[in-house]
């Protein structure tokens, strides 16, 4: 298993299945489109994705907010990002970055334990991130799964 988490070499040979790329992409595409519509249109985002009441708060307070969120989808999109070179160029490191948005989604749920966010209402971002969420543990089972007597994705001969 380790071997599939950190490939030697990190190239485009990739013989687990071919669904856990397609579940990679998906989510890599919502999480880019997700930090493009804060940059976009951060403050309708923030109140109705999430649930910010950034009404609520003095002006200098909810700028800070949202400058905070803006930064937080900036990270999300470079992490997407690399991920899309991933996908399209070193297939190899595919379960590597499972692992890697995975971590950060959890790593995010522990610190709002400790320092939770005021919502309003039941925000539909929340459903979503845990929906990726979910596809990224799928995702990783399944990329860690080799199917028996397959070929890597890219075509080329596995060496043995």
């Amino acid at each position: 298993m380790f071997d599939k988490l950190f490939p030697q070499p990190i190239d485009n040979r990739y013989s687990a299945s071919k669904i856990a790329l397609w579940l990679f992409g998906l989510i890599v595409f919502v999480h880019i489109l997700q930090s493009v519509m804060v940059f976009v249109s951060g403050p309708m985002v923030a109140q109705s994705a999430d649930g910010i009441p950034l009404e609520n708060y003095p002006a200098a307070a909810a700028q800070t907010i949202l400058a905070i969120f803006m930064v937080s989808s900036l990270r999300r999109l470079i992490i997407s990002l690399i991920c899309a070179v991933v996908l399209f160029r070193y297939r190899s490191a595919v379960p590597l970055m499972f692992v890697v948005l995975g971590l950060s989604y959890l790593g995010g749920q522990v610190i709002f334990q400790f320092v939770p966010i005021v919502r309003v209402g039941t925000p539909p971002g929340v459903v979503m991130n845990l929906t990726m969420f979910g596809l990224t543990i799928v995702g990783l089972a399944l990329s860690l799964w080799r199917r028996d007597g397959s070929h890597p994705v890219d075509g080329r001969a596995r060496a043995t």
